[in-house]
């Protein structure tokens, strides 16, 4: 629903160009959405909850409607870039809880690409060439900071590009298990299975921690609304319609991969997905279909990079962070501390942990920052604006809150230990860079 508090409200003042209308947000939307994750978590979902993998996908579906309604109201109601850290800061005013809010995200980035670095070592390289997993990450860090460092000049083209590359797979993995099943070679009954010795709720909400993962993505629209047109009426078109039509696509991969293969096939691969095209006997080449599915982790490893190293270097810039993560290199005006210490972190985690734990620790982070933005939501239906904006009823966010704690609940002690060290890591962090600026102030005053 549309708030309306003024005659002018769906164009907010902005210093930004309005260029972007519904189709193409809508794009960008389902490219951020439609990512790696699924390439490499459906194997993960199987051995939690067995062929009934499309249980924990309508869980994640539902959580993600609920925040993206939160995310309707407060993008449209403050159409500035910033996300979550700027909704809490507007909230609370509290400087240390929108860092850490900011630094969540930043740790999330980094947590998501290690988990895509060990992805894009597993089966979908092998697949193309045989090299060691561990090397093999470490060398596609390397490369994306590289890039990273020479600067990165995306486009919505661009982006668009690349999620058609992405979804073509995703429509390969359909069409074939379509194929399957019409020819009488699938199994459906599997997908009323469950995983043996798992109490199948139990296991049906452990498997939406990875689902989730599958969704995330679309909090990132949050930074070109000041580039929307109309974004009252764009962005709850856009959101809604990105995350159903994900979540869809995603359900038919679930029901397919399983039709296709046993559940505990599934579970013991890194390229599940491959697995499915290869079982088929459709003859779709393995080397094709890895392609594929290796531009789309490269590519969302690399933006998730790009992501982390601009929020920590505009942590530092707002003074949050120490001032070395705002140096920037002479020529490329890239901000190659925040870079380097973001790729050597990245670098960390991908050698130490494994694809499902290093999900689920994002999926722990991210809940907490939508956890954040849903309370905020609810802080700040009083304040009232001059221009239209979606607004969602308060049961939403309320639901949304609810959601997020049980998903939370469901985190095991290890994924929490990870996720309380990026927040201790994070307060040091804090407070040096308090600490300096009180320095200089008394430098300054005196």
């Amino acid at each position: 629903m549309t708030n309306d508090s003024g005659s002018d409200a769906s164009k907010p003042e902005t210093g930004l160009k309005r260029a972007i209308g519904t189709p193409l947000l809508f794009a960008f939307i389902v490219g951020d959405t439609l990512g790696a994750g699924i390439y490499t978590l459906v194997g993960t979902m199987a051995s939690d909850v067995g062929g009934a993998i499309w249980i924990p996908l309508l869980i994640a579906l539902v959580v993600a409607l609920l925040t993206a309604a939160t995310y309707a109201e407060l993008i449209t109601k403050y159409p500035h870039a910033g996300g979550a850290a700027r909704y809490v800061d507007r909230a609370f005013g509290i400087p240390f809880l929108s860092f850490l809010v900011g630094f969540l995200m930043m740790a999330s980035g980094i947590t998501t690409a290690a988990t895509l670095a060990n992805a894009f070592a597993g089966d979908y390289l092998t697949a193309l060439i045989d090299v060691p997993a561990a090397p093999a990450a470490v060398v596609f860090i390397i490369v994306l900071t590289l890039i990273n460092l020479r600067g990165v000049r995306e486009s919505l083209t661009a982006n668009l590009v690349a999620s058609i590359i992405e979804v073509s797979g995703l429509v390969i993995v359909i069409f074939v298990a379509g194929i399957v099943l019409t020819s009488g070679n699938g199994e459906p009954s599997r997908l009323l299975e469950f995983a043996p010795d798992i109490p199948p709720l139990e296991g049906a909400f452990a498997a939406s921690i990875v689902a989730f993962f599958s969704f995330l993505g679309f909090e990132a629209a949050a930074n070109m609304a000041e580039e929307v047109r109309n974004p009252s009426k764009s962005y709850p078109r856009a959101l809604f319609g990105a995350i159903s039509t994900a979540g869809l696509v995603y359900l038919l991969i679930a029901l397919g991969a399983v039709i296709v293969l046993p559940p505990a096939e599934l579970a013991e691969s890194t390229g599940p997905l491959l697995d499915v095209v290869a079982a088929s006997g459709v003859g779709i080449p393995p080397w094709l279909f890895s392609l594929i599915a290796l531009i789309a982790i490269a590519n969302g490893a690399l933006l998730f990079m790009v992501m982390a190293s601009r929020v920590g270097y505009g942590l530092a810039e707002a003074g949050l962070l120490p001032r070395a993560f705002s140096r920037v290199l002479p020529g490329r005006r890239t901000p190659w501390v925040s870079i380097v210490v973001i790729a050597g972190l990245t670098i960390v985690l991908a050698l130490t942990g494994n694809v499902a734990s290093l999900a689920e620790t994002t999926v722990l982070l991210l809940l907490l920052v939508f956890l954040s933005a849903n309370v905020s939501v609810l802080v700040l239906k009083k304040d009232k604006v001059d221009h239209d904006h979606f607004a969602a009823p308060r049961f939403i966010p309320v639901l949304a809150i609810i959601a997020s704690i049980v998903l939370l609940t469901q985190q095991t002690g290890p994924i929490w230990l990870g996720s309380a060290a990026y927040v201790v890591v994070g307060s040091l962090l804090f407070l040096a860079a308090r600490a300096r600026r009180k320095r200089e102030n008394r430098v300054s005053d005196g």
